[in-house]
């Protein structure tokens, strides 16, 4: 019989105050569909573009069928979604003709890459031909694609709290390979990782990055658009609140990113404190943004710090994903990549 305090620390409890699903070994799942149907309803009803012809708008959201889960095995989160989407558009026309048509997406599923996704939209056999389809075909797809792209990072960042569960120390830990990497000083110095402390007493492993994009605008313009709540609530396609002064809080996608901007240096610079909801209680990150002139475009170089070290992905996937593909889609900021 093994004695207490040796064998494997999977089933050592005293790591755990509560014991519960120790060291997060056992298979635990959280059924997300009831909450991933109001979601998508609510990212694709409203949704609208439009051009010199007109403006299309999604007016109803009939058909909403699939499942999603997300399962906890060791530590390592697993993905499931597969959905069939159908809904109603409504066009009018700049004389003030009115159109309507259907949208479907018959494999939203995790299975398929968001830039595969097929997105059929079509005229009602009643109504006359119209430009106003084409611009459904073409941006109002772009625009649903990036929406329903959305919806996969509210499924990895909103709908998972709570399931990968803190041990005795504080942390949450992710897969054993993971753990046994953080243990080892070398290997997280040369990523560039460091222990930060919290104002909770404890301490979550960091690291910081950088990011460069640039942008076929203004540094003034682009400034602006990190700053004005209305151009906020554009590129994100939801409701934000944005106080863009010094000492100013922002909140946006649905609560699930929010902060305070702490340093601000007109069409220059941008610095604020800036997490994920889901992160650890009052722990932020050091977002600094710098706007540099280059001719014709906007270098933007934005250098984080103290993201928790298991974000680090999900949060360079984030800022390259709903803010800097969003931003260039919705205001014609595209330019190649950096």
């Amino acid at each position: 019989m093994a004695k207490w305090g040796e064998g494997d620390p999977r089933w050592i409890v005293e790591e755990r105050a509560d014991a519960t699903n120790v060291n997060n070994w056992h298979w635990t799942e959280r059924d997300a569909t009831n909450w991933s149907s109001d979601k998508l309803k609510s990212l694709l009803l409203g949704l609208s573009v439009e051009n010199e012809e007109g403006s299309c708008e999604v007016t109803e959201v009939g058909k909403v069928e699939g499942e999603a889960s997300i399962n906890n095995r060791k530590g390592k989160l697993i993905f499931f979604y597969e959905w069939n989407l159908k809904a109603t558009w409504t066009g009018v026309s700049k004389a003030g003709v009115k159109y309507t048509g259907s949208i479907e997406v018959p494999n939203l599923s995790d299975e398929n890459d968001m830039e595969d996704l097929d997105i059929s939209v079509s005229l009602n056999k009643d109504e006359p031909e119209t430009p106003l389809t084409k611009l459904m075909k073409t941006k109002g797809a772009d625009t649903i694609r990036q929406v329903l792209g959305s919806y996969v990072g509210y499924l990895k960042t909103e709908f998972t709290q709570g399931m990968i569960l803190p041990t005795a120390n504080g942390m949450a830990k992710t897969t054993t390979s993971q753990s046994k990497a953080k243990l080892n000083k070398t290997q997280i110095s040369s990523s560039g990782c460091t222990v930060a402390p919290v104002n909770t007493g404890v301490k979550i492993p960091t690291c910081k990055f950088s990011m460069r994009e640039k942008f076929l605008t203004s540094p003034a313009d682009l400034y602006r658009v990190f700053l004005n709540q209305d151009m906020v609530q554009a590129f994100t396609h939801a409701p934000a609140s944005v106080d863009g002064e010094r000492g100013g809080k922002f909140r946006l996608l649905d609560g699930n990113v929010f902060g305070e901007f702490t340093e601000l240096v007109p069409d220059e610079k941008i610095v604020m404190k800036w997490r994920y909801n889901n992160w650890p209680a009052e722990h932020y990150s050091t977002i600094s943004m710098t706007f540099m002139d280059r001719n014709s475009e906007t270098e933007l170089k934005v250098d984080c710090r103290g993201v928790p070290d298991n974000e680090e992905d999900r949060t360079k996937e984030g800022w390259k994903r709903y803010y800097f593909e969003a931003i260039k889609q919705t205001f014609g900021y595209g330019s190649r990549l950096y």
